[in-house]
């Protein structure tokens, strides 16, 4: 009987979900975790004065012995003092005297003062105000660096109960620990398997019609409920803006990259062709899945014959509007949702229509970065699976189109600007594959050339 209640419940369940419907359990479950998380963080909070309370103790404690020993340690020094007899001031002077060469001073003062001379003859005089601004410039960049930053998981203010972003707290409170194990339980053991088959499933089946406007037809429909599904398995709460702006057959959808959740997101609104890294594992199974229903692009981005072979497909996609709309992302890889960093050019050379797509994720209910340096995708799925939920707001932007007097690389950045500033992230030039790869040196070579123009110190050749 309680199976029968089950199964029903589980098909209802699914059904509203492949239509789109949002449940009112969705907002109330929310809702619930910020007020779980507000509990959370006034418990911390309480931690963190008792362990500052302790540590001011321990601290007057160590301070009080160690003035006790130096003390100890004075009325031996004052004892030994008394035993011993009165040495000839005169000796230590004169040793003083004989390691001080007095030479060295008008040696050195004549190398300044030339060094100083060289330098009043260049267009503007090198004094020490100008080091000093560089050097604090680097070291800010050391101690804060804007770049290597958004290769790892985003800070959280406060602890969102999830034992990978646990510092000292995991499992203080038992009715957390029960929750956050049965959120697990139901979610990984139950609810992923049942909705991660149903999605594949359905687009092998679709792989079995031979390519026709019956064909196109139906995969619509069928992966945008697919994916759809597959994204409860993640309780991913979407809210979509302005989604009449979403791509239409012939243009390019680009958005910035924070993880392989982005394709789900964007594939529960609308239907795409997408173009992105070959990979192997688990991941290159499912590209080979969604390559037999409808036309993908995928390529390895260090074979020059295959950035080629992307470009000519590209055009060639773009210009037949009777396929889907493409989908890319520019960056390459994958950054913590904290900034958009350099979009590749390829993409931006053909002529067709951009439709930009801005997305912002809510760390405190689960970090959706991927690491892959870090994390397999399979280890990456699991830590999905076992968060609390997949938060976040899609923007559609008005579709863009590049000026006659505009280069590929001036479009991608005025392109990745609207983005930044739609999505409320940080907008760098700085190119993501500097996770993988050393600074190229035409890179270097631009700041040098920057730095020459704002001291505008002439070349002396």
């Amino acid at each position: 009987m309680w199976s029968i209640i089950f199964f029903i419940l589980l098909i209802l369940y699914l059904g509203l979900a492949s239509v789109g419907h949002r449940f009112f359990i969705h907002q109330l479950y929310v809702s619930r975790l910020l007020k779980l998380f507000d509990y959370g963080k006034r418990k911390i909070r309480k931690i963190q004065q008792n362990i500052q309370q302790e540590r001011k103790i321990q601290r007057k404690i160590s301070r009080a012995m160690s003035v006790n020993a130096n003390l100890d340690q004075l009325a031996d020094l004052a004892a030994k003092a008394a035993t011993m007899p009165d040495s000839d001031e005169s000796d230590a002077d004169s040793a003083f005297c004989e390691d001080f060469d007095s030479s060295d001073v008008p040696a050195a003062f004549a190398y300044n003062k030339a060094l100083s001379m060289e330098m009043d003859k260049t267009k503007h005089k090198l004094d020490l105000s100008t080091v000093m601004s560089l050097t604090t410039m680097g070291i800010r960049a050391i101690i804060d660096d804007s770049v290597t930053k958004r290769f790892a998981a985003e800070e959280l203010k406060t602890w969102n109960l999830l034992t990978r972003t646990d510092g000292i707290y995991h499992y203080k409170s038992l009715r957390l620990a029960v929750v956050w194990m049965a959120g697990l339980i139901v979610r990984y053991m139950i609810l992923f398997p049942s909705k991660n088959s149903h999605c594949f499933n359905r687009t092998f089946l679709v792989g079995l019609i031979p390519f026709s406007w019956m064909k196109r037809l139906v995969y619509h429909y069928i992966s945008v409920m697919s994916f759809r599904i597959i994204s409860r398995s993640f309780s991913a709460v979407i809210t979509y803006h302005d989604s009449l702006n979403k791509a239409k057959p012939g243009g390019i959808c680009v958005a910035n990259h924070t993880s392989p959740i982005d394709v789900i997101l964007l594939h529960c609104n609308n239907a795409y062709a997408l173009v992105g890294q070959r990979q192997p594992g688990v991941l290159g199974f499912i590209q080979r899945a969604l390559n037999r229903a409808t036309h993908h692009i995928w390529f390895d981005r260090f074979e020059t014959n295959d950035r080629n072979y992307v470009s000519h497909r590209l055009r060639e996609h773009a210009e037949d509007k009777s396929k889907l709309p493409i989908l890319i992302f520019p960056e390459g890889t994958c950054i913590n949702n904290s900034a958009v960093m350099m979009f590749k050019k390829g993409s931006f050379e053909i002529n067709a229509p951009i439709y930009p797509v801005a997305i912002k994720y809510d760390a405190r209910f689960g970090d959706p970065f991927w690491n892959s340096s870090k994390y397999g995708y399979a280890r990456y799925m699991l830590m999905m699976m076992t968060s609390w939920a997949i938060v976040c707001d899609v923007w559609f932007l008005p579709p863009m189109y590049r000026r006659e007097d505009e280069s590929a690389i001036e479009f991608a950045n005025r392109v990745k600007s609207e983005i930044a500033r739609k999505g409320g992230l940080i907008d760098l030039e700085w190119d993501g594959q500097l996770k993988r790869q050393r600074v190229k040196p035409e890179m270097v070579k631009r700041q040098q050339y920057k730095l020459s123009k704002a001291l505008e110190v002439q070349d002396s050749r």
